[in-house]
């Protein structure tokens, strides 16, 4: 097992080899007992602009005597790293069908993946086109406002996450998670995901590998249907007997319901046929662009610009009470998307390429609403995006165009957009507006103090020429489809509901590892199907 040596510093000027050589020195082991030496983590310290370096974590092979070198450094900074394999236990009584998949996001192709590995043949299914025709659906929308409601940024192959920044960090800290990421490399992404503090892909190199995990499971015997909705369930004596399609009914024993915090209309076909949801607080505001260049300058001081340094990204927070403020899914160098995925409603997302080579930089700037807030029905929160995302089409002027307003007048309470140096890249264009009288007073408040807060941590982020774009209303579920500790939904055995769509997830990397999760239940307690 490699031999992991923590906390080795390198300056800007330093080559990552500096820190392999020094992890080989601590260990004090001779250069031919060595069989592999290479950076396992690599993360920026920028907290001092006086001091901004490198930390890396080496990992290291011996021929032999790993558990006896690190005993001998006699270190904190060298552990051995033990790798866990992914566990598979297979049940023993075999599926009557081929289990079923709803959606083919992060958690419907990992989950897919893992059971078509063993034999069990999914059968998926995804409301959307396939990546080749959603990609020309989506960049249409963009081009002339004419929206798809069935392929969009939110349905189509690969999920929503596929139009993003490809952001690949969590907070989970399961071990899942460099399961997903030695996936994601052997399916084309780039290998430095591995060991980069903050890894990300890129929607341009995402849809790569989307498409080639597609084709792995084909080849291993599973299907996947695009442009074919789950339409209805067939429950009965508490257990799944089939799923509804366009055109009939298929039969089915086990359902992964992963299908995505905007499949709206399954989340009502679910409370019609008696299963229990809830909702669950999730977040609504606008996204906020910043020249890519002031980003840097307020991150690195006089070193922005460096060759060695990586382009500025950000994460911010700030809590009054219960309430709290804060930005998510930063998209450095990207572009403010639209959308939308249902007709007469705004919705905007960022976006960033693998080489975040864009002038401006992006992130949701928003809000985090309870059902206390809103409402206690399971639907109240999604009735609160829609009232908002049909207000911003209103202040948009129609045609999907987005209301915006700079920040400095947003600040002063001021309707209208004032445009200086940060131009809007929102691609159907933008209405002068005020926020102010979109969103309820509460929110307007929070964003107004996120704005002045995050200023002060983070120089430039207050400029009067920053601009917002609204709406953001899709950052996660606001609901949660309930299940037990087997994965399956009380009173509805076989159905599993799975990740973000479920309220159980919030990401690429945390949808995948819940997909992984749920596919480990479902094949505990079943064994492939025979035929």
């Amino acid at each position: 097992m490699p031999i992991l040596i923590n906390d080795l510093v390198t300056s800007l000027e330093q080559p990552a080899q500096a820190a392999v050589e020094e992890a080989l020195r601590l260990l004090g082991v001779p250069p031919q007992a060595v069989e592999s030496a290479s950076i396992a983590k690599t993360s920026l310290d920028a907290r001092r602009r006086g001091n901004v370096h490198f930390v890396h974590s080496v990992s290291v092979r011996l021929y032999e005597g790993e558990e006896q070198a690190v005993r001998r450094a006699a270190s904190r900074r060298v552990v051995l790293r033990r790798e866990e394999p992914l566990e598979v236990k297979i049940g023993e009584r075999p599926l009557e069908h081929r289990p079923v998949i709803a959606g083919f996001g992060p958690a419907g192709m990992f989950a897919g993946l893992l059971l078509a590995k063993n034999g069990y043949r999914p059968v998926i299914l995804e409301r959307g086109a396939c990546m080749e025709r959603r990609v020309q659906a989506v960049e249409a929308f963009w081009r002339t406002g004419v929206l798809d409601p069935a392929t969009n940024v939110q349905f189509g192959e690969g999920g929503a996450g596929t139009f993003s920044d490809g952001k690949l960090t969590t907070r989970i800290g399961d071990p899942k998670c460099s399961y997903v990421l030695r996936e994601l490399v052997r399916f084309g992404a780039p290998p430095e995901i591995l060991h980069r503090q903050k890894p990300h892909i890129g929607t341009d190199r995402l849809r790569g590998v989307v498409q080639a995990i597609r084709q792995e499971i084909l080849r291993l015997g599973g299907e996947v249907r695009f442009e074919t909705p789950l339409l209805g369930l067939d429950l009965r004596d508490g257990a799944l007997r089939a799923v509804e399609l366009e055109g009939g009914w298929l039969p089915a024993q086990a359902l992964v319901l992963a299908t995505g915090h905007s499949a709206r209309d399954t989340f009502q076909m679910l409370l019609d046929r008696g299963l229990a949801l809830e909702p669950k607080p999730f977040s609504v505001g606008v996204r906020i662009e910043h020249l890519q260049s002031e980003i840097d300058r307020g991150l690195y001081g006089a070193l922005a610009g460096h060759p060695a340094l990586p382009v500025g990204e950000y994460q911010l927070s700030h809590r009054v009470g219960e309430q709290g403020v804060y930005t998510f899914c930063m998209c450095p160098g990207g572009r403010v998307v639209p959308a939308a995925s249902e007709e007469g409603r705004v919705v905007t997302n960022g976006m960033s390429y693998f080489a975040r080579d864009g002038q401006n930089a992006n992130a949701a700037l928003v809000v985090g609403v309870a059902p206390a807030q809103y409402g206690s029905h399971p639907l109240d929160g999604v009735a609160l995006q829609r009232r908002l995302e049909e207000a911003a089409f209103r202040a948009g002027g129609g045609g999907y165009r987005a209301p915006a307003q700079d920040v400095g007048s947003f600040l002063a309470g001021k309707p209208g957009l004032r445009l200086g140096r940060v131009a809007p890249t929102y691609a159907l264009g933008v209405t002068g507006c005020d926020f102010g009288a979109l969103f309820p007073r509460q929110i307007t408040g929070m964003l107004q103090l996120g704005l002045r807060v995050f200023g002060r941590k983070l120089p430039g982020f207050d400029g009067a020429d920053g601009v917002l774009t609204g709406v953001e209303t899709r950052t996660s579920s606001p609901v949660r489809i309930l299940r037990g500790e087997n994965f399956q939904a009380p009173g509805a055995a076989g159905l599993y509901p799975c990740a973000e769509g479920a309220g159980y997830a919030g990401g690429i990397m945390s949808a995948a590892v819940d997909g992984l999760r749920t596919a480990l239940a479902l094949m505990a307690a079943w064994a492939p199907p025979k035929s």
